[in-house]
């Protein structure tokens, strides 16, 4: 946004909020980011950051400090449960250049960019329960008792897949709800029998998949961490508490006796938290004076573990819009055009492959497990299972301005924004 600064507020302290505030406070702008929690917080438990969103993290100064906190992985493993057959391997580095991810706690995550935040002196709201936006020659914010804020040059909708202020400006989604959802827990990491490297999954058929992620540490000199997860359809979460924590641990057990370790230190239900996933596209997430990034813009099963790496590009493609037009509403025309097709193409994956593994077909995962795996194997599958992974099947760092963290180096060096 070439000429005076701007009033630009955020409506969410999560990773697209975030690295949206530092970033066009870095352009000078003044930033105020709204909070519906009275602290700002992390919900989750732990994610993969993948090739894109660390070469975003990276453009922002930020990857050295993440890296730190959170577990390399080179590897997504998966076994049929009962024949302890292969029906996912994909690794990094099947495309040359060095990629990995790297694993962290949703706290990690939040931590690092926070504390940026608090660094640039961002102005941060909490206690902020917005329930609408109103657009115009300026836009403002009204919150649930009615009082109004603003006005702002622009807000930016990082509010999350339940956001109100989409739903207030007109914006429909066309929101599906999944069918299967997953218990997650944070536990202290339990080596023997995982690899430290590799998110490690165990199937039967469908409808149930265990999996074990490193995540790090949430502090530098904090303990080591897992994500824990038990997928499951949310309608059946009483059914399987009901029957008691003693019966959930058998089954678990049953199909996976490694993860005895992760079992014991889960003493009760409300050590775990149900997640619910469902699956929206907004088809343009943009009008007058308002932009909306993140799951509030598109949300999908967590399958791909594209969601807070979608969020990041998101982010980091809206600042580069800002900085390079010459007024908002061209801005956020060009923010609108450069995500549109990445976007799409990871949001069709994601719902192609989640059947395949959180379903009641009987038919795709006898697919997944005999034809898809021996394909998998056969180039260029890895290579493009690689590419799925990482999130780049498709370039999404140049519409963003951005250039890839330089691998061989491992990313200790600040990517160069592309000029204009």
């Amino acid at each position: 946004m070439t000429g005076r600064k701007r009033h630009v507020a955020i409506a969410g302290a999560g990773p697209a909020g975030l690295a949206a505030a530092l970033y066009i406070a870095r352009d000078g702008h003044r930033v105020t980011v709204y909070e519906r929690f009275a602290e700002p917080k992390p919900v989750g438990s732990g994610l993969i950051l993948q090739p894109t969103g660390l070469s975003v993290l990276a453009d922002l100064g930020l990857f050295g400090e993440i890296s730190k906190l959170g577990s390399r992985i080179d590897r997504l493993h998966g076994t049929d449960a009962e024949s302890g057959r292969t029906v996912l391997d994909v690794r990094y580095d099947a495309r040359p250049g060095g990629r990995y991810g790297v694993a962290v706690h949703r706290a990690a995550l939040f931590g690092v960019l926070y504390r940026a935040a608090l660094s640039e002196g961002i102005e941060i709201v909490t206690g902020a329960e917005l329930d609408a936006v109103e657009t115009g020659e300026q836009t403002q914010l009204v919150d649930a008792t009615g009082r109004r804020h603003g006005a702002f040059d622009l807000v930016i909708d990082a509010s999350g897949a339940r956001s109100t202020l989409r739903r207030s400006a007109g914006f429909t989604a066309g929101s599906k709800q999944l069918v299967y959802g997953a218990f997650w827990a944070s536990l202290d990491w339990r080596g023997a029998g995982f690899d430290e490297r590799a998110l490690t999954q165990r199937y039967r058929r469908a409808s149930v998949m265990i999996g074990v992620l490193p995540i790090g540490r949430v502090e530098p000199n904090g303990r080591k961490m897992a994500a824990f997860f038990w997928s499951l359809k949310p309608a059946d979460a009483e059914r399987v508490q009901g029957k008691g924590l003693a019966a959930w641990k058998a089954e678990v057990a049953a199909l996976w006796p490694e993860c005895q370790a992760y079992l014991d230190q889960i003493e009760d239900f409300d050590q775990l938290t149900l997640a619910r996933y469902g699956h929206h596209t907004l088809p343009n997430p943009a009008a007058r004076g308002f932009a909306v990034i993140g799951d509030a813009a598109h949300s999908t099963s967590p399958q791909l573990g594209q969601g807070a790496n979608m969020a990041l590009l998101d982010a980091a493609a809206l600042a580069h819009a800002l900085r390079q037009a010459s007024d908002i509403d061209e801005a956020l025309a060009a923010y609108v055009r450069t995500r549109r097709w990445h976007i799409r193409l990871f949001q069709m994956l994601s719902l192609a492959f989640t059947p395949f593994y959180q379903s009641d077909s009987v038919l795709l995962p006898l697919l997944r497990d005999r034809l898809v795996a021996t394909v998998a194997k056969l180039s260029p599958a890895p290579q493009l299972l690689a590419s799925i992974v990482a999130g780049t099947l498709i370039d999404p760092f140049a519409p963003a301005g951005l250039k890839e963290v330089d691998w061989t180096e491992r990313g200790e060096e600040r990517p160069v924004r592309i000029p204009a």
